[in-house]
């Protein structure tokens, strides 16, 4: 059996840009820092951070470009995926990053606020179809008589 599989829950180190594809299909790229506090053995608090490459697609990628910003808390589920490109030089190039199969928005502070993150060109957050609040219909409950005698045929099972 085979798993690649990866949680991490960081701080994106800086504010997500959404690219698209020649086939206009959305994409972006951005880094989450984890860090690591341990006590080394002469009893002295030690400080490492990681930092992860995450790659998202499609409507993950519009959801990390609107709400996400530097500093923000965010964990993302997804698999290691190992890239091998050349670069200007004709150099092979390798890096492994996080595909973004799920992503899970952290706590907003009060500083941010609850709006969406608007670029320059976009004047108005988008509106979703079907998200009025719905009037409330009540439910009829059958009217049940504690004098009726059950019958075994009127059991369902």
């Amino acid at each position: 059996m085979n798993l690649n599989k990866v949680f991490i829950i960081g701080r994106v180190t800086s504010d997500i840009v959404l690219k698209a594809t020649a086939s206009n299909q959305p994409v972006t790229n951005f880094s989450v820092a984890t860090n690591r506090t341990w006590t080394d053995k002469s009893g002295a608090k030690q400080e490492s951070a990681e930092f992860h490459n995450i790659v998202c697609w499609g409507r993950q990628a519009e959801v990390a470009s609107q709400f996400l910003t530097k500093g923000g808390l965010v964990m993302v589920e997804g698999r290691l995926q190992t890239r091998t490109w050349q670069d200007s030089n004709n150099q092979n190039r390798k890096t492994t990053e996080i595909v973004c199969e799920r992503l899970q928005l952290g706590p907003r502070s009060q500083g941010q606020g609850a709006g969406i993150r608007q670029s320059a060109d976009q004047q108005q957050p988008r509106k979703y179809p079907n998200t009025e609040p719905k009037e409330e219909i009540p439910e009829e409950l059958p009217d049940v008589s504690l004098d009726d005698e059950i019958k075994p045929e009127d059991l369902p099972f």
